[in-house]
């Protein structure tokens, strides 16, 4: 089976983790800071604040920005549910907004719409979450834009998007949003076994993301109530989680954040022969946005019944026997069963559905050889032509 997804460790990335288990610090050492300052520094971001899932950065960073009951977050139908139940753990209500045609992003003009309806029924999201699908960016500028004329926060989802550039910046670098948020899951870029990390130039909500992650606790004279007890004395002045990244998959991350852009590149290489060898099928192959460079965590084909005249899961299953480790990314967050009882229904986002109904993820990833390549597109014609 050749998978859509999955990492590259080598001798280096071992030699660090084992390094790890060698020293005094499993959990909160030195190896954390060291990699939250390299993504820090890669991306152009003052802060960096590694946890234990992108998950989790996402819900800290909801809270840093107040997000809470009698609040709304908007953000698009085709991304994990993640990127919408960040705002449930926070007491909020959750909208979509639908995607751009082309890019499968959230679309801004689908957005000034629904924000000039939601202004005049007095319901405006407080948070949009921008989630940066397959690691292209979203229109930053556009949405930006928007979040200053109607008063929202941006959080940029990049889940995807690590090593990516928007308008010749870093993916990261908060250039156009309050919070960026990465993931480091195996299937990701780089990976740091599971882990996240949210990126932020306001050092109050950075403080505010560090405290959360480490239970609501500090040990900083200047945040307590009242003089400390003695040098042993922490006080809890919030109610936080237990977030945190360890030193173990800090020291994996690092190693792994020297090669980063060598996997961008190489996935790039593999999106640009996956262009040349489809262009003769039926097939819609990803466009990439001029403004961006993306990170491609996945390759997404559409295979419509109408061109290709076979059912999109007959493709899908067919390639699953062919032994091709197709996936499928996203399920429209509102179809999700928990969902529709909150009243969302089938309909209501058609360019989300519409890419539901026609999506496939080829395999993509730094390792995957051009005679895997050539595999994955053989069958995918053999699946189109049965």
């Amino acid at each position: 089976m050749i998978p859509y997804g999955r990492q590259d460790i080598r001798q280096e990335d071992i030699d660090a983790v084992v390094g790890v288990l060698r020293s005094d610090f499993l959990t909160q050492g030195p190896a954390v800071p060291r990699f939250e300052q390299a993504v820090a520094a890669y991306c152009g971001a003052r802060h960096a604040l590694a946890v234990n899932s992108a998950t989790s950065a996402l819900h800290i960073a909801c809270l840093a920005l107040g997000l809470g009951p009698g609040d709304w977050l908007w953000t698009s139908p085709i991304t994990f549910v993640a990127s919408a139940n960040c705002g449930l753990y926070c007491g909020a209500q959750v909208d979509f907004v639908d995607i751009d045609p082309r890019t499968y992003n959230l679309c801004p003009r689908a957005l000034e719409h629904k924000l000039v309806e939601a202004e005049r029924a007095n319901r405006l999201p407080k948070v949009v979450v921008a989630v940066h699908l397959c690691g292209q960016p979203c229109d930053m500028e556009a949405i930006h834009a928007l979040s200053r004329r109607f008063g929202f926060k941006v959080i940029e989802d990049a889940s995807h998007a690590i090593g990516g550039r928007y308008k010749g910046e870093p993916v990261g670098n908060c250039r156009y949003s309050d919070i960026t948020v990465f993931s480091f899951h195996p299937v990701k870029i780089i990976t740091t076994a599971e882990g996240g990390m949210a990126m932020t130039n306001d050092p109050a909500l950075a403080e505010k993301m560090a405290l959360l992650r480490t239970h609501g606790i500090t040990r900083d004279p200047a945040q307590m109530t009242h003089e400390p007890d003695g040098p042993w004395y922490y006080q809890q002045i919030e109610l936080g989680f237990n977030y945190r990244m360890t030193d173990l998959q800090a020291a994996l991350g690092f190693s792994q954040m020297q090669r980063l852009d060598e996997y961008v590149a190489r996935r790039h290489h593999l999106a640009r022969r996956y262009d040349e060898l489809l262009r003769d099928l039926p097939v819609t192959t990803p466009w990439q946005h001029p403004d961006g460079y993306s990170g491609l965590h996945l390759y997404v084909v559409r295979v419509s019944e109408a061109r290709t005249g076979r059912p999109h899961r007959a493709v899908f299953e067919a390639l699953r026997r062919d032994g091709i480790g197709v996936n499928l990314h996203y399920i429209p967050v509102h179809t999700q069963p928990y969902y529709q009882r909150m009243g969302f229904k089938a309909g209501q986002f058609p360019e989300a559905e519409r890419y539901y109904a026609e999506a496939i993820s080829l395999p993509m990833y730094a390792t995957l050889t051009e005679a895997q390549q050539d595999e994955v597109v053989d069958a995918l014609k053999r699946a189109i032509a049965a």
